[in-house]
Order: C-alpha cells, then structure tokens, then sequence
C-alpha cells in the first residue's frame, strides 16, 4: 500500500522528442511536477506548449525521450485503469447505450455481473443520467455525452483523473454547469484529477493549484496553489486579481515567442 504522503504522480525532468517526417519536435523540455493525492491541478498554456503531451505521458499512452514519469513511486510504461483520461471528443463507444459504455472497464475487469451492475448504477446516479441510461450517444446532448465519459472513467476504478479540455467544445451555460457538477464529484470522492485548459478563468475555477507552462518546448514556468474559499465568485475582486497575474505570466510568453 502507498503511502499516501507520497506525490500520486511525479514527473522528473521529463522531455519529450517527436520525429515529423523530415522535422524535429521539442514538445516538452526537462519538465518536473508533483502532484499529490486528491488534489486538483490545471495545466494551462498557448497551443503547442506540450500541456496534452505530458498529459498523455501521465496516461501512459506516450514515454518520456528522457527523464522519468512516475506513479506511487513506479515508472509509467503503458495505459492502465487506475489512471482514466478524458477527451474532448468524448470517446464513447457509439453502439453502447449509456449503461454499457460506462460497464465497458468493471466487464473487462471480470467483475462479477451484480458488482458491474452496482458501479454502473452509482455512477451512472454520481452523474445524474439514471433516466437516460438505456439511450445512445447519438441521442445525447454534448453535456450528457461528457457526463458518460467522466462516469465511465469513474467506473473503472481511476485514482487519477487525466482531462484534455473536456469542456471546450461545449456551450458557455453547459460548460458552467459541467463545472460546477465535476467540482462536487471531485470533493465526493476524493480523486486526483489533472485538468489541461486554455481557459484562465475555468483554471482558477476548478484548481487547487495552477500550472503554467512555456511555450514550446514546454517547461514548467510556474507552480500557482491557490488560496480562494470554495465555492468561488469569477466576479470577485480576489479571483480577478489572481486571474491578472495569471494572464501576465501567459501573456509575456506569447511576447516573447513573438519577439
């Protein structure tokens, strides 16, 4: 058993080196983070300063060219149910109702039929879909669609949860809604989610702590934690003080990227 005064994930002096036909990429650059358990973290910065990449190498989908991406102290070598990841595509299968879709990991854990049905009910209940659970995702909203793939991440028994701009391709009302609704199953069930965003204002929304990176070749630029009481007022003067340093340090990369 961990100690759970351990980091859950520790990224050591990571970069990242992608081969594009006759191109050299530099999408990560002796990047370090520490990420303890049951915090929320966001990642924030401009397109292409590497904020998927370390993502997916938390994920286990993509391996560092150097340096070292731990979880509980162990190397990261491949995808694994513990750590779940979040699209902003969704990523549902479109053949499976609502139920089947978020059963799809317990099924392919061997869960016992009564314990598939017991997880998929308390989280299909976690995300307020019971009276949608036998619909497909062609007859859902965007909102709905993001709500069964956040349950069905939940399902598979994550400690971590990993999202790629999950709500950027939704309306301004849903994405508030979304908000606000992730917050409550964060602080229910205690997990570690990791959250990429281009948004200064959802980051400061959502987060514990936000990270900021350089463009690319992405590094770690800043380490913010954020002392704001929850639930927290974007119309505040203490939020809109926070979100101007914030905006500062993203705004004087872009400055000097241009210069």
């Amino acid at each position: 058993m961990a100690d759970t005064a351990d980091p859950i994930v520790e990224i050591k002096r990571v970069s990242k080196v992608f081969q594009l036909q006759d191109q050299t990429i530099h999408a990560l650059s002796d990047a370090s983070l520490s990420i303890a358990k049951g915090e929320f973290v966001c990642l924030i910065g401009a397109s292409g300063c590497g904020k998927s990449t370390l993502l997916r190498i938390m994920a286990g989908f993509e391996q560092p060219s150097s340096g070292e991406a731990l979880m509980w102290g162990k190397p990261i070598a491949e995808p694994d149910p513990s750590r779940g990841m979040v699209f902003q595509d969704y990523a549902l299968f479109p053949w499976l109702s609502v139920r089947d879709n978020i059963a799809f990991g317990p099924i392919a854990r061997s869960l016992a039929s009564s314990q598939v049905k017991e997880t998929v009910d308390t989280f299909i209940e976690l995300v307020g879909l019971a009276k949608f659970a036998n619909a497909y995702p062609h007859q859902l909203s965007g909102g709905m669609k993001q709500r069964v793939a956040i349950a069905r991440v939940l399902a598979n028994d994550a400690e971590l949860v990993l999202m790629d701009e999950p709500f950027g391709a939704l309306d301004a009302m849903t994405r508030e809604r979304l908000q606000d609704e992730l917050l409550e199953i964060w602080q229910r069930t205690k997990l570690t989610v990791v959250f990429v965003t281009h948004s200064v204002e959802e980051a400061i929304f959502l987060a514990n702590r936000v990270v900021v990176m350089t463009p690319g070749p992405g590094r770690i630029e800043s380490d913010n934690a954020l002392d704001l009481p929850r639930p927290r007022d974007v119309a505040s003067p203490e939020f809109n003080a926070i979100r101007r340093v914030l905006g500062a340090k993203l705004h004087s990369h872009h400055q000097k990227k241009a210069a």
